[in-house]
C-alpha cells in the first residue's frame, strides 16, 4: 500500500530533520574554559609596616615642593609630543566603541535611482512588453526608464551577543587606552624630577671642582715656593699640576653633561633648548620627606599599568565570546520601501506606484569552519596572553616599591656616614697642609687629601641625588602622579 504523507507531516519532518542538522552543527562549537589569573599579594610589603596611607594618593603638586621642577611638569603635561599622541590614541579608541555599537543597530539609508532599458523582441521580457499593454490603448514605451526613490533598512539581530560582546570589549579597550595615557603621565612626571635632580647635583659637583681647583691652586703655589727654597722637588711640583689639569679636565665633562641634561629636559617639555631655571644651592641642605607605600593591594588601583592589563583582559575574554559567536548562524533582517514607475509623472499614483519587501536571512557556517575555529582559538590564546600580562604587571609593581622601600633606608645610612666621612677628610686637609708646610708630611700626602676629600663630596652629592631620585622613584611604583 502507497502512503502519502500530508503537508503537515512533511512540515513536521523537514524541522525535525533541520533541528537535528542545527544540533549537530551547535554539538562541534568548541568551548575552552578561560584562563584564570592566581597571582596573589602579601598582606604588607614589609613585616614592620601595614598602615594603608600610601603617598600614591597625593597628587603631585602636593607630594613635590620645587616651584621649577612644578613649572616643568606643568609644561610638560601640556606640550610633550608623546603624550598628545597617547591622547589623540585615547580619541581613536572612543570613536571604536561609537563604530562598534554602531553595528547591532539596524542601518536606514536612502536610495534614488534612474535608468534606461531596452530589451530584444524575441526575449521574454520583450514579448510581455510587446503584448502587454500598460493600460488599455497604451503600451510600453521603447527604450522603458524606470525610477524609483525610497528607504531601505538592514538589521543583523544580536541573539548570540556577538555584536554586543565587540562593543563591550571595544569599551575595555579604551579603557585599557586610558590607563596607558595615565601609565604614560606618570612615567613622564617622574622623568622630569630625575633629569632635574641630576641637573642640581651637576651643579653642585661643579661648584666643587671649582672650589676644589682654588684649594689646589694654592698648594700649586705652595710647592712652588717650597720647591724655590730646595724644600722639595720638581716631582712634586708636576704632581699637583697634573692633578689640577685632571679637574679642570673633569669640569668641562661636567658642563657638558649640564647641558645634556637640559636638553633632556626641554625634549620632555616639548621646546627647543633654552636653559632650565633652578636653585641648586640648597640641594645638601633638602630634607628627604617620609613617603607611605601603604599596602600591596592598594598597587591594583593606582598602579595605571596593572589597570590597563586588567581591562585588556577583560576585552580578551568578551573576544573569545565574540569568536565563539560566529559558529552560529546569523539573522538578518532587510526592509524596504518606496515608489517605483518607468515615468516620474507616475511615482505619486499610489498605490500603483508603491513597493516594498522584508526578507529575512539566517546564516550559518558548513564548509569554512576552520578560519572560524582558527580565530577562536586565537582569540584563546590571547586570552591566556593576557592573564600572564595582568600577573606580569601585579608582580613587578610590588617587586619596585620592595626595591625602592629598600634603597630609600639604605641610602638615608649611606648618606648620614658619607657626611661623617667628608668631616674627616675637610679636616685632613688642612693637617696635611700645615704639615707640609713644616717639612713634617710629605706633599703625597698633601695631593691625597686633597683627591679623597674631593671624592667624598661629590660621592656626598651623588647620594643626595639618589636619595631624591629614590623618592620619586617610590612614588612611580605606588602608582602616583596620574591622577
Amino acid at each position: 500500500m502507497k502512503i502519502n504523507l500530508t503537508d503537515n507531516t512533511r512540515m513536521a519532518k523537514y524541522i525535525l530533520g533541520g533541528t537535528c542538522s542545527l544540533l549537530m552543527i551547535f554539538s562541534c562549537v568548541p568551548s575552552k574554559p578561560l584562563a584564570e589569573s592566581k597571582v596573589q599579594l602579601p598582606e604588607s610589603f614589609t613585616e614592620l609596616e601595614s598602615d594603608t596611607v600610601n603617598s600614591a594618593q597625593l597628587e603631585w603638586r602636593d607630594y613635590f615642593s620645587d616651584p621649577q621642577l612644578i613649572s616643568l611638569i606643568d609644561s610638560a603635561l601640556a606640550k610633550n609630543q608623546e603624550l598628545n599622541i597617547m591622547m589623540r590614541q585615547i580619541n581613536i579608541a572612543n570613536n571604536e566603541i561609537s563604530e562598534r555599537k554602531g553595528e547591532y543597530l539596524p542601518f536606514v539609508g536612502v536610495r534614488a535611482g534612474a535608468e534606461v532599458e531596452k530589451v530584444g523582441e524575441f526575449t521574454r521580457s520583450g514579448a510581455v512588453e510587446k503584448n502587454l499593454d500598460i493600460r488599455e490603448g497604451e503600451e510600453f514605451p521603447e527604450p522603458l526608464t524606470d525610477y524609483s526613490v525610497g528607504l531601505f533598512a538592514t538589521w543583523e539581530l544580536d541573539i548570540w551577543k556577538k555584536l554586543r560582546n565587540a562593543k563591550k570589549a571595544a569599551v575595555f579597550e579604551y579603557l585599557a587606552t586610558v590607563e596607558g595615557k595615565n601609565f604614560m603621565v606618570t612615567q613622564l612626571i617622574s622623568e622630569i624630577a630625575e633629569s632635574y635632580f641630576e641637573l642640581l647635583a651637576l651643579d653642585n659637583q661643579l661648584d666643587l671642582i671649582d672650589q676644589n681647583l682654588e684649594i689646589q691652586d694654592n698648594a700649586l703655589r705652595m710647592v712652588r715656593l717650597q720647591k724655590q727654597a730646595a724644600r722639595t722637588t720638581e716631582l712634586a711640583v708636576r704632581r699637583f699640576e697634573a692633578e689640577v689639569l685632571k679637574n679642570r679636565s673633569h669640569r668641562f665633562e661636567v658642563k657638558q653633561r649640564i647641558i645634556e641634561v637640559e636638553n633632556e629636559i626641554n625634549l620632555l617639555v616639548g621646546r627647543i633648548p633654552e636653559p632650565i631655571q633652578r636653585n641648586s644651592s640648597d640641594l645638601l641642605q633638602r630634607q628627604i620627606d617620609t613617603s607611605y607605600a601603604g599596602v600591596p593591594s592598594q598597587l591594583l588601583q593606582n598602579r595605571p599599568d596593572i589597570k590597563k592589563a586588567e581591562y585588556e583582559l577583560a576585552a580578551a575574554e568578551l573576544s573569545i565570546k565574540e569568536a565563539r559567536a560566529n559558529f552560529f548562524p546569523s539573522l538578518e533582517l532587510n526592509a524596504g520601501v518606496g515608489l517605483q514607475a518607468f515615468d516620474t509623472q507616475f511615482l505619486n499614483s499610489t498605490p500603483e506606484s508603491l513597493i516594498y519587501s522584508v526578507v529575512g536571512d539566517v546564516v550559518g557556517p558548513l564548509i569554512n569552519r576552520r578560519a572560524i575555529k582558527a580565530h577562536y582559538n586565537n582569540a584563546s590564546e590571547r586570552q591566556v596572553q593576557a592573564v600572564f600580562e595582568y600577573e606580569k604587571a601585579v608582580l613587578q609593581g610590588y617587586v619596585e616599591v620592595v626595591n625602592q622601600l629598600s634603597k630609600q633606608d639604605n641610602l638615608k645610612k649611606s648618606y648620614d656616614l658619607k657626611s661623617k666621612q667628608v668631616d674627616a677628610l675637610n679636616e685632613t686637609i688642612d693637617y696635611s697642609t700645615r704639615l707640609f708646610r713644616s717639612a713634617r708630611a710629605e706633599y703625597i700626602e698633601v695631593l691625597l687629601a686633597q683627591r679623597e676629600a674631593l671624592d667624598s663630596k661629590m660621592e656626598l652629592v651623588e647620594t643626595k641625588k639618589e636619595q631624591l631620585i629614590a623618592r620619586v622613584n617610590l612614588y612611580k611604583a605606588l602608582g602616583g602622579g596620574w591622577n
